[in-house]
């Protein structure tokens, strides 16, 4: 069984091949529904606490690959018209 270290070395390792850097084009149709539980998975995801075992593998991604996804979930989301409706969600989601 591998550890938490041995799982960020082999993505680290992924990450690392040639041509990883390079931008593609996706052309992506989903639901407004789909959008919003994107950006809550890359949220939840980017926020993760210290003690989740999935958050170290994050550790070893450069700080700026995480601000990319970021603004990709939130360019998802301005595309869909869901800005403020996700927000809206967010401060209901956050009085619990």
């Amino acid at each position: 069984m591998l550890t938490t270290n041995d799982v960020a070395k082999v993505y680290d390792t992924i990450l690392s091949i040639p041509g990883m850097n390079e931008t593609v084009k996706i052309d992506l149709k989903i639901s407004r529904k789909n959008v919003l539980l994107l950006n809550s998975v890359i949220e939840r995801g980017l926020t993760a606490k210290d003690d989740d075992k999935s958050s170290n593998l994050l550790n070893s991604v450069p700080e700026e690959s995480l601000q990319e996804l970021k603004a990709f979930a939130n360019d998802c989301l301005q595309k869909a018209g869901l800005i403020e409706l996700s927000e809206k969600l967010n401060m209901l989601g956050n009085g619990k």
